[in-house]
């Protein structure tokens, strides 16, 4: 019983995370900041000079990605609209420390003091993608007051949140392939387990991992094809420094219990006499993984303050999208 016992613990409990920089870990090859907790976030810059730009973006990758997911935007648009951007691994990402009490609150904090070592103003935009969300949704709601401009792509749904934890809410979760329901509830109710079901074979697992392209829609089929091997290579930088502090962490963050939920913010620029919202969600009518149902009712309550953004016929991968979205947020 206790070998068995013992076995168990070992094959559920995630290996510790190879420190880029430390003995035994990765090298360290990007540019980084030193964070006043005394961890060390990597980050990447393009776009037009710094010191030339007219807007200045800090973008959030998603899930299994890093700091090389830049958007796509063409050249020529960058350059018309003078933007300069700057994408960071997230905590366990890519060359950045590990931050095992990571949080949504955490995230929105790392933002802030990565722009302000690197002198981007008193205001700033944030472009999330996918499961980064829950990063843009943080910045939204603790430091508003440094926003320019929100644009949300894709973003992640938590099924928890009590605006979607309905019986319109519960029917979606129930038409998710069982993988899904089984990775969502485990990251939910047991984050001790993440590392455990995202490296079994046994059971079904996350669509998000598989990327199975039978759950795609043809456009998305076709935006991955287009770029499997820069994907590949991504992934590989993304995770090198294990699982645990990234996918494992990113998935706990996600899908866990959040201080407050994003449906029943308040508008935090209500007193700032806009003449246009400045807070963008685009989402794909076909997105195999975040069910467009799901945005729908988020953005049903947000409104009044939250520009929606849906595009038919297109699912997870609005990459052909990206001029339109920058300018929408910038202009």
């Amino acid at each position: 019983m206790t070998v068995l016992v013992s076995w168990a613990v070992v094959a559920i409990r995630a290996p510790p995370p190879k420190i880029c920089g430390a003995p035994g870990g990765p090298p360290v090859t990007a540019p980084r900041i030193k964070l006043r907790d005394g961890r060390y976030l990597a980050y990447k810059e393009a776009g037009v000079p710094k010191d030339q730009a007219k807007h200045k973006i800090v973008i959030l990758h998603g899930y299994t990605r890093c700091r090389l997911a830049l958007i796509s935007a063409s050249p020529d648009t960058i350059e018309r609209l003078g933007v300069y951007m700057v994408s960071y691994d997230r905590a366990g990402y890519g060359q950045s420390d590990p931050h095992p009490a990571r949080s949504v609150e955490s995230e929105a904090r790392d933002v802030e003091e990565l722009a302000d070592s690197l002198g981007l103003g008193s205001k700033f935009y944030v472009l999330s993608v996918s499961l980064g969300a829950h990063g843009a949704w943080g910045c939204i709601k603790y430091i508003p007051q440094r926003l320019a401009g929100v644009a949300l792509v894709v973003p992640v749904v938590n099924y928890f949140w009590p605006s979607v934890s309905t019986p319109e809410g519960r029917a979606v979760f129930n038409k998710q392939p069982l993988g899904d329901r089984l990775f969502l509830s485990v990251s939910h109710y047991a984050p001790w387990l993440v590392y455990w079901w995202l490296t079994q074979k046994i059971l079904p697992t996350s669509s998000t991992v598989n990327m199975n392209q039978a759950d795609m829609c043809p456009s998305d089929r076709a935006a991955q094809e287009e770029t499997r091997e820069s994907d590949a290579q991504e992934r590989k930088e993304a995770l090198q420094q294990g699982l645990s502090e990234s996918l494992c962490r990113d998935s706990s963050v996600m899908f866990g219990k959040w201080p407050f939920d994003p449906a029943e913010l308040e508008n935090p620029f209500e007193g700032e006499n806009l003449t246009k919202k400045i807070i963008h969600v685009w989402q794909g009518e076909k997105d195999f993984l975040v069910p467009v149902e799901l945005q729908r009712m988020v953005v049903k309550k947000l409104e009044s303050w939250v520009e929606y953004h849906e595009i038919p016929e297109r699912g997870h991968i609005l990459r052909e999208f990206t001029d339109q979205i920058l300018e929408t947020l910038v202009s």
